[in-house]
């Protein structure tokens, strides 16, 4: 397709060249191919945009400028995230940009569009490259994404051999404090942190041997909800549940069951047996076991329907 009748299209229909569908290299090639606009094009379509609500004059000023996100996401691409997540987030702070953009200002929106697409896309990365967060206040976000950077040109800079190493030393601590305006003890507690890397919580290994991961030891039993769910159901069954289910008894075989198993004397000696209840009834040991065992069952019975 030839660059004119790509222009054509992209004016009737300016989402017509970034595909819907396919891989990423796909759509890096659809938005190299749209049009850029003019100076006087994009003041026009951003004056249309903040006077009138043109829509369509906000989708020419974003897809001309999808290009410079995908060249700003490249910068990026050291964090071990995807690159069409970075430019996923930096393309939302180019539709923010273009929201808020003043065509008055004197200032082309290229210029205007890098600071958000490039907050987005930091913050994105502080929120994502380690469960974690790394960095919270401004001044260390501007020590986290410029750490790297220093150190590899620290070392490229190195003659005395030791260009292997991957730590700072001393002097090259205090060169970063300083041109940062950060603590030293920040820029050593930067460096351990971005050093480490990520602990899985799950084993990571398919062996029948056994595996250890933190997931062994952090899991809590006590909240974990099933064994939450039991307990509840446990003490309530001890409670009201027993009670409801020898209401379904009558009061000789009620009695025999509290005797047997629900009654502790102040001796710990516990109820009576089955022979002192056989004679207080005026029957055999063996006629109470079975009322109790009867028993036993009507309240099973009553326990399970209740649940």
């Amino acid at each position: 397709m030839s660059v004119s009748a790509s222009s054509a299209i992209a004016v009737a229909n300016p989402w017509a060249l970034v595909p819907s569908l396919g891989n990423l290299d796909a759509y890096i090639s659809a938005v190299n191919r749209l049009p850029l606009l003019t100076a006087e094009e994009e003041a026009s379509a951003a004056r249309n945009l903040r006077d009138k609500g043109d829509l369509e004059a906000a989708g020419r000023l974003v897809l001309s400028h999808l290009r410079l996100v995908v060249s700003i996401s490249r910068q990026y691409m050291g964090y071990g995230l995807q690159q069409g997540d970075l430019i996923q987030e930096g393309n939302v702070g180019l539709m923010k940009a273009v929201k808020r953009f003043d065509p008055d200002q004197g200032v082309r929106l290229v210029s205007y569009a890098m600071h958000w697409i490039k907050a987005e896309i930091h913050e994105y990365i502080l929120k994502n490259w380690r469960m974690v967060k790394v960095a919270t206040t401004k001044a260390q976000r501007k020590l986290f994404f410029n750490l790297r950077s220093m150190k590899h040109a620290m070392k490229a800079d190195q003659t005395d051999g030791a260009t292997h190493r991957n730590t700072l030393t001393e002097a090259e601590v205090a060169q970063v404090a300083r041109e940062l305006n950060v603590k030293r003890e920040e820029v050593l507690e930067m460096e351990t942190r971005l050093s480490g890397g990520d602990v899985a919580l799950e084993p990571q290994t398919d062996d029948d041997g056994e595996s250890f991961a933190p997931i062994a030891y952090l899991a809590d039993e006590n909240s974990e909800p099933t064994r939450v769910i039991e307990a509840r159901s446990r003490d309530e069954l001890a409670g009201d549940g027993i009670q409801r289910a020898l209401d379904v008894l009558d009061p000789r075989s009620r009695r025999i069951v509290e005797e047997r198993w629900l009654k502790v004397n102040d001796d710990a000696s516990g109820g009576m047996t089955l022979h002192e209840l056989a004679a207080e009834y005026g029957v055999s040991a063996e006629r109470i076991r079975q009322i109790e065992v009867a028993a036993m069952k009507k309240m099973k019975k009553a326990l399970t329907e209740a649940a």
